[in-house]
C-alpha cells in the first residue's frame, strides 16, 4: 500500500513538474519572443534614425542578439543558484525578471522622443531579459527529468520545449490582431505595446503555476548528503568540460528559428529588401510552423525514449539545415504558400528532432550536483553565438544583393553539420538509471532491463 502511494505521488509530482515546465516556458518565452517579433517589424522605424534602412535593420537585429549575449551571464548566476538552492527556487526567479522587464519595453520612449536614449534603454531591459530567460530551460527541463519515471524522460522533458514553442505562437498570435486591424500610424505609436504589457501575466500565473510543485527527489537526496556544491561552476568545467563543449555546439541548431523568425521576418517584410510581404500575413508562417510544432515534439520525445537521443537529433541538424535554403528561396520569389509549407517542413517538423529531444539529452549528460549550471552555461554559450547571426546576415546580405537564399542558407547548414557532429560524437543516455546520471563509467541497461523499466514506468502512467 505504501508502495503504491509514493508511485502514485511520484507520478502525481511528474505531472505537476511537467505542467510547470510547460506553463513556465510558455509564458517566459512568449516574453522573449514578442521582442523579437518587435525587432523585426517594428524597432527599425520607432527607436532607430530612419536615414538608412540597412543601418536601421542591423541595429534593430543586434539589440535582439543583445539578449543572447546577456544569456551566459545570466547562466552562471542562475545556474549556481539552481544547483544550490533548488530547481524550483531559480525558475520562480527566472519568472519575475523575466516579467518585470518586458513590461518596462512596452513603456520605453522612441527615438523621436528622446534619441538615443531609447535605442540604450531598450539595450539594457534586453540584457536584463536574456538574464533571466538562461535559466529557464536548463532549470525546467531538470526540474522535469528528475521527477520523471525510467524510460518515459524523453517524453516528459520535451514538453518545456512545447511550451517554448506555444510561447511563440502567443507572441505572433497577439500581434496579429493588432497588425491587422490597427492603422500603420497607432500600431507604430501605442499597438506594438500592448502585447509587452500583456506581460503581467507572466508574473501571476507563472507564481501560481511553480509554488505548488515539490523540489526534485534526486537533489533533495543530495542536499540530505550534503553533495550539494559551494562552486557548481568550477565543479562543472573541472568534471563535465567535453559534454559541455558538446551541448555548446549542438545548441548552435537555433539557427534554424533565427532564419525561421529573425532574418526570414526582416527580408520579407523589411522595405529595403524590396520582397513586400505584408506584415501581418507573415506572421502566419510562423505561427503555423509552430502549430505542428507543438503537436510533433511529444512524439518525437517519446520515440527517443525507444530508439535514443542521439538518431533525431543528427537527422533533424541536417534536414532543417537543408531545408533553409527552400524556404529563404520562397521568400525570395514572394511565394507566400512555398514559404509556408517550407516553414512547416523545416521548422515544424524536421528541426523537432532536435528541438524535442535536447530538453532530456542535454541534462542526461551531467550529474545532479552540478545539472543546471553546466547545461545552462553551455546551451546558453551555444544560443548567444547563433543569436548574433541575425545581424551577421543583415551585413553579408544586405538589402540589394544578390543571391541572399543562397548565401544565408549556406551559411545556415554550415552550423548545423557542426551540431550534428557534436551529438554523433556525445554518448547515448536514454537506457541509462536516473540515479546513474552523468555517471559515464556506468554502462546502461541492458535491453531486457531497459525494456522491464520501460514497461514499468508506462503501467504506472496508465494506472
Amino acid at each position: 500500500m505504501h508502495d503504491q502511494k509514493a508511485a502514485a505521488h511520484g507520478l502525481k509530482q511528474t505531472k505537476k513538474a511537467t505542467a510547470s515546465g510547460w506553463i513556465g516556458s510558455v509564458l517566459e518565452y512568449y516574453d522573449f519572443f514578442i521582442y523579437a517579433t518587435a525587432a523585426s517589424l517594428i524597432f527599425p522605424q520607432i527607436f532607430f534614425p530612419s536615414g538608412n534602412p540597412t543601418v536601421a535593420i542591423v541595429a534593430s537585429l543586434a539589440t535582439y542578439g543583445v539578449g543572447y549575449v546577456a544569456r551566459p551571464i545570466g547562466a552562471f548566476f542562475l545556474g549556481h543558484w539552481g544547483d544550490t538552492h533548488g530547481r524550483k527556487q531559480v525558475l520562480v526567479l527566472c519568472m519575475f525578471l523575466m516579467g518585470i522587464s518586458t513590461m518596462a519595453v512596452g513603456l520605453l520612449p522612441t527615438y523621436a522622443d528622446v534619441g538615443l536614449l531609447a535605442p540604450a534603454l531598450l539595450v539594457v531591459l534586453r540584457l536584463i531579459q536574456g538574464f533571466a530567460v538562461a535559466g529557464e530551460i536548463s532549470g525546467a527541463s531538470s526540474m522535469i527529468l528528475e521527477h520523471s519515471p525510467m524510460g518515459r524522460r524523453g517524453y516528459f522533458a520535451s514538453f518545456t520545449l512545447q511550451g517554448v514553442q506555444a510561447g511563440q505562437i502567443l507572441a505572433a498570435a497577439v500581434f496579429l490582431p493588432l497588425a491587422h486591424y490597427l492603422p500603420a500610424d497607432e500600431f507604430n505609436s501605442w499597438g506594438w505595446r500592448i502585447p509587452f504589457l500583456l506581460s503581467f501575466v507572466v508574473i501571476i500565473v507563472g507564481y501560481y503555476i511553480r509554488r505548488e510543485v515539490e523540489e526534485t527527489p534526486m537533489f533533495t537526496e543530495e542536499a540530505k548528503q550534503s553533495a550539494v556544491p559551494r562552486a557548481p561552476v568550477v565543479q562543472a568545467f573541472a568534471e563535465n568540460s567535453p559534454n559541455m563543449l558538446r551541448v555548446a555546439c549542438m545548441a548552435l541548431m537555433n539557427v534554424i528559428p533565427v532564419v525561421a523568425t529573425i532574418f526570414g521576418a526582416a527580408y520579407a517584410v523589411q522595405p529595403g529588401y524590396g520582397i513586400g510581404m505584408d506584415k501581418s500575413v507573415y506572421l502566419w508562417i510562423p505561427v503555423l510552423g509552430n502549430i505542428v510544432a507543438v503537436l510533433v515534439i511529444p512524439h518525437v520525445g517519446n520515440l527517443s525514449d525507444r530508439i535514443g537521443r542521439r538518431p533525431p537529433i543528427i537527422v533533424g541538424a541536417l534536414g532543417s539545415g537543408l531545408l533553409a535554403f527552400v524556404y529563404l528561396y520562397a521568400i525570395s520569389i514572394k511565394s507566400v504558400p512555398l514559404a509556408v509549407l517550407m516553414s512547416l517542413l523545416m521548422w515544424g517538423v524536421v528541426y523537432q528532432g532536435y528541438n524535442a529531444i535536447f530538453p532530456s539529452f542535454f541534462p542526461e549528460l551531467f550529474p545532479t550536483r552540478t545539472r543546471v549550471t553546466a547545461m545552462a552555461i553551455s546551451q546558453n554559450v551555444g544560443t548567444m553565438l547563433t543569436a548574433l547571426l541575425p545581424a551577421l546576415f543583415a551585413s553579408v546580405a544586405p538589402p540589394g544583393s544578390v543571391g541572399i537564399p543562397t548565401t544565408v542558407g549556406a551559411l545556415a547548414l554550415g552550423v548545423t553539420v557542426i551540431a550534428a557532429l557534436a551529438a554523433w560524437s556525445a554518448r547515448e543516455t536514454f537506457r541509462v538509471p536516473t540515479k546513474d546520471l552523468g555517471k559515464p563509467e556506468l554502462p546502461p541497461l541492458s535491453e531486457a532491463d531497459y525494456q522491464t523499466l520501460r514497461g514499468q514506468a508506462l503501467a504506472e502512467a496508465k494506472r
